[in-house]
Formats: structure tokens, C-alpha cells, sequence
């Protein structure tokens, strides 16, 4: 029900996917800086991408990877993964994962790729992302996963239609947290997702964070002055606030203070 693309181009990581499955990106896609990126799917585990970044972390390949999580998992036959490590790629479709089904995988010393999908409405959709993620080396990783996605969703994607798609991807020094989030787009529930119905050649908009809306001044609302500052540690409701009854005491104590002591 779901088409992905694992990628890593340097020491950036991503995940784009689609599917006919409300909130794909709720489940599907991870990544962790240094570290690299996963996709969980099919008949999904999710404990595969908590457990399959620790993997990585602690310095198996991706082919390691693939084959530890495997392995252990009695319900693998139902299972599609696709991980991307820092020196290679493997992607795994389980037997039973219902037609069409399967995956690629590829790269070189500066990027990796692993591609898979599940109830598709063909090879052809896999073999369409690769070669759009192959003709456009030149794009930043975020835009570049997305050619993919656009291009498994022309192909015919998910051969029972469409309904969500997330992006995500990571890289040093991008974000404003300590993630280095360069993209994260999720649309939840959507007849025309993926969102490469809009021009594909336009890159995701870059993961932002809001700014936090400033404190009120002190007095703007009742009882505002009674939060505590450094410069007035008990904090002090000063002039008695109209219709609200109140006294202040010492903590340690329970003597009344006058305001503002």
C-alpha cells in the first residue's frame, strides 16, 4: 500500500513516501544525523526504526541492519524495510507482502539509495523513482527525494490510490534545533497526495520553527505581577487586583506579608 525512497547523499539523510494509508508519515519514515535513515512498511513495525537506527549507531551496515531486525521478527514474511546506512543500502520485502511488491537499492561512495514498495501497480513504480533520483544529481537531498516520490506517483504509485505522503530529512547544521531538520512535511489525508501534484521541481519548504510569542507586561493582566522575577523573587501583586480576593504568605512560615515583601 505504500511506495518509499531511503536516501543519503554525504551526511544528509531522508525518507520521502507515499501510500493509500491515512497519516503515512506518522509510521513510516525516520532519520538520525550521523546515522542514517529507515522505512518501515507493509504490514509495518514500527520498533524497526527505533531499533534499526541503535543498529547503526552502534556501527552495523545497513545489510546488518536489515538482517539483525529480520531475523528476530516472527511476522517478517508481511514486512517491508528499507535502510540506509553511512557506507551502504538494502532494502527487504517479506513474501507475503501483497503484489506488486519489491525493491531496489544503489549508490557509491557520496550516496545510497534503497526503493521499495507494496501493492503497487507495478514494477514500473520503483524503477521510475530510481531513475528520477539517478537524472538529477545536482538537487539538494530534500528535492531530490521528492523527484522520486513525484516520479513513483506518475509511474502509478500505489494501485489503489492516493491519500497521504511525508517527507523527511536531516543534515549538519540545518534546522534551528539540534535535529538538523532540512525538511519535514507530512500531509495526513489527502485524495491528491503526494504533494507532487504541485510542480515537482519545487524543493519542500524547509523546516522551521515558530518563534515564542513574547510575555505579557507586567500588569497587562490580572495578576501578572504575582509571577515570580529575579528581582522580585515572591513575586507581588502590587495595587490590589479588582475582584479577586488574596493575601500572600510566607512559605516557610504561614505569616501574611504585605505586598511585595
Amino acid at each position: 500500500m505504500t511506495f518509499s525512497i531511503v536516501a543519503r547523499v554525504g551526511d544528509a539523510y531522508g525518507v520521502a513516501v507515499a501510500s493509500k494509508f491515512i497519516a503515512v508519515g506518522s509510521v513510516v519514515p525516520r532519520a538520525r544525523l550521523g546515522v542514517g535513515a529507515i522505512a518501515t512498511q507493509a504490514m509495518a513495525k514500527v520498533s524497526y526504526a527505533a531499533d534499526g537506527l541503535e543498529l547503526l549507531a552502534a556501527g552495523l551496515t545497513a545489510t546488518d541492519t536489515v538482517a539483525r531486525l529480520t531475523a528476530a521478527d516472527e511476522g517478517r514474511d508481511n514486512r517491508q524495510l528499507g535502510v540506509v546506512g553511512v557506507s551502504n543500502q538494502s532494502t527487504f520485502t517479506g513474501p507475503a507482502c501483497m503484489d506488486w511488491a519489491g525493491g531496489v537499492t544503489g549508490g557509491d561512495a557520496d550516496s545510497g539509495y534503497a526503493i521499495q514498495g507494496n501493492i503497487l501497480v507495478g514494477e514500473q513504480v520503483v524503477l521510475g523513482m530510481e531513475q528520477a533520483w539517478l537524472d538529477h544529481p545536482s538537487l539538494p537531498l530534500a528535492a531530490r527525494l521528492m523527484q522520486a516520490l513525484v516520479a513513483g506517483d506518475n509511474a502509478g504509485g500505489d494501485r489503489r490510490g492516493r491519500q497521504s505522503a511525508a517527507l523527511y530529512a536531516v543534515a549538519p547544521g540545518a534546522g534551528s534545533g539540534p535535529c538538523g531538520v532540512i525538511a519535514g512535511l507530512r500531509i495526513a489525508h489527502h485524495p491528491d497526495a503526494p504533494p507532487a501534484r504541485a510542480a515537482p521541481s519545487d524543493p519542500p519548504r524547509p523546516h522551521r520553527r515558530l518563534p515564542r510569542p513574547p510575555l505579557p507586561p507586567a500588569g497587562a493582566l490580572p495578576g501578572a505581577q504575582a509571577i515570580p522575577t529575579p528581582g522580585r523573587p515572591r513575586g507581588s501583586f502590587g495595587a490590589p487586583v479588582p475582584f479577586i480576593q488574596h493575601k500572600i504568605v510566607d512559605p516557610a512560615s504561614g505569616d501574611d506579608l504585605a505586598d511585595g515583601e
